[in-house]
């Protein structure tokens, strides 16, 4: 099996991929900022792999992703100790042996790149990944695998999260979307605000960078949010929640 760790701003993503069928099962996370990530690291890894009857001799390959440098340490002593084996880091040295490329490699976050390196190797046409995380990314790329650049916006949460910081006496707001772009109380008031408000950013969005390019992308979209905003699925070609995980995968085996 091979086993990808995404380590993102929220959360630390776990999966597996059977490698016979290449599709992605037992899905878990561990919160990336808490000053007991490492005990929740020793504690909820080997629970989960014993309740799902998993041993650690299963595990053949781990691929890792990171955009928190500061934990990075943390899971490379784990994968040693639990696993037995040291998993492959991308980083910037990776991208050399891939289809894509960037003119700035030491700038473009690792997870983007697994989105391309997953979405251009299945479509190989002129690509747009938009991916509903901590921040809401928009990457391009043409039909030669060149990522022509990357448009970054705070996230659906991140938003949601600073309007509580920054005013008093508003309530806990679900993700969910409601029925009317108008709100009947404070909380209706803020999802539609902010969810139908990130539905025209995101259409909008798109079809700026269209017109700039002048290129017709397949859009996919991927990211723990982006079912959420369900006026939006006309929009894309495809919703790929494992999209950075496949990428992650793929720009492993590409360099091991």
């Amino acid at each position: 099996m091979f086993l990808a760790i995404d380590a993102g701003n929220s959360n630390v993503v776990f999966a597996l991929n059977d490698g016979v069928k290449k599709t992605w099962k037992n899905h878990f996370r561990i919160e990336t900022h808490t000053s007991k990530f490492a005990a929740q690291l020793h504690k909820k890894v080997p629970l989960y792999f014993l309740e799902h009857d998993i041993s650690p001799g299963d595990i053949k390959q781990i691929g890792f992703s990171s955009v928190v440098p500061e934990i990075n340490e943390q899971i490379f002593q784990f994968c040693e100790n639990y696993f037995g084996t040291q998993p492959y880091l991308v980083s910037p040295a990776s991208f050399k042996k891939l289809p894509i490329r960037s003119l700035r490699p030491n700038e473009i976050g690792t997870d983007l790149m697994c989105n391309v390196m997953a979405g251009f190797s299945k479509y190989r046409t002129p690509l747009m990944v938009v991916d509903f995380g901590t921040a809401l990314t928009f990457t391009a790329v043409d039909h030669t695998g060149e990522i022509l650049g990357v448009n970054i916006v705070p996230g659906l949460k991140t938003a949601i999260k600073s309007l509580f910081t920054n005013t008093s006496k508003l309530p806990d707001v679900p993700l969910k979307l409601p029925k009317s772009a108008l709100g009947k109380n404070t909380i209706h008031a803020i999802q539609a605000g902010v969810l139908y408000g990130y539905t025209s950013l995101v259409k909008g969005m798109i079809e700026t960078i269209k017109k700039e390019t002048k290129l017709e992308f397949t859009v996919i979209a991927t990211g723990g949010l982006a079912e959420i905003l369900t006026p939006l699925e006309a929009v894309f070609d495809e919703t790929d929640r494992n999209l950075t995980l496949e990428g992650l995968r793929l720009i492993t085996l590409a360099n091991t």
